[in-house]
């Protein structure tokens, strides 16, 4: 059985992601230094670039 041709090709994981996950944005924040270490909420954080490097 073949797979359908929009379910993409298998090197598709390979490409940059244009949205990041929590950890990843935390991390890009921490860089940027707008990080509060006293927050405990990691909901509602402001929006980050994806191309830094993490």
């Amino acid at each position: 059985m073949s797979r359908h041709p929009s379910y993409g090709k298998a090197s598709k994981a390979e490409q940059k992601r244009n949205v990041l996950k929590r950890f990843e944005r935390i991390d890009v924040l921490k860089k940027l230094g707008k990080w509060d270490a006293s927050k405990k909420r990691v909901t509602n954080l402001p929006k980050t670039p994806t191309n830094i490097e993490l």
